[in-house]
């Protein structure tokens, strides 16, 4: 079954063409890598699986349900079921880290009698739970790269989608959080949409590696 599927999907943003009839499909539980220069199309996918941009043509399914078709949202991004990864993590510097756990569980679904223990199994799953009740001024750089991680995992979604989260980090904290990526995958065994222009990078997270030029699928 296709976790992710995508139909000629096309995008433009003051007439300047961004996605050019893109149609793609991965499957559950792997490890894509969308690859590729600056400005080839990378985040702007990304963004319109996770609902928070609008393709002006084709349609787009999660699982079975289609979620975009004909230029409009039919599932609004909350409902979508996805974690999400941002490249300036987008961490709320007045929340501790449990209670960025607790806000990203909001449209769950999950018992509210439920959520205590989920979050306090995922701040030990990322190695965050002493630093419960820290705000993410008081955490290290990777730290804040963990409870970013954590923040879009605590639902348990089918789908997480990563932009470049990785991409501003020494090449020693980039290894050791590859490697937490992988590690959490294998253990929560996600469907992953990871963006990187970093080839080594995408080697490293992806089983699937799928290469963009200019809007366009050219490899993968």
């Amino acid at each position: 079954m296709s976790a992710i599927k995508l139909q000629q999907v096309s995008k433009a943003f003051q007439d300047r063409p961004v996605l050019n009839h893109v149609s793609l499909s991965i499957e559950d539980g792997a490890r894509a890598v969308l690859s590729g220069p600056s400005g080839c199309g990378k985040t702007t996918l990304l963004r319109i699986v996770s609902g928070l941009e609008i393709a002006d043509t084709g349609s787009v399914y999660l699982a079975d349900t289609c979620v975009a078709q004909a230029g409009r949202n039919l599932v609004a991004p909350e409902k979508r079921g996805i974690g999400m990864v941002f490249q300036d993590l987008a961490l709320w510097p007045h929340m501790t880290a449990t209670q960025h756990l607790e806000f990203a569980l909001r449209y769950s679904g999950i018992r509210v009698a439920d959520r205590e223990a989920l979050v306090r199994h995922m701040l030990e799953l990322v190695q965050l739970y002493s630093f419960g009740s820290a705000k993410p001024h008081a955490l290290s750089g990777g730290q804040q790269q963990r409870l970013a991680l954590a923040r879009a995992l605590v639902g348990r979604p089918r789908t997480v989608l990563m932009d470049e989260p990785l991409s501003n980090l020494d090449a020693e904290l980039k290894n050791h959080l590859q490697s937490e990526i992988l590690r959490l995958h294998s253990i929560l065994r996600f469907t992953l949409l990871y963006v990187t222009h970093d080839r080594e990078e995408a080697g490293i997270i992806g089983s699937r590696v799928i290469t963009m030029r200019e809007g366009a699928i050219v490899d993968g």
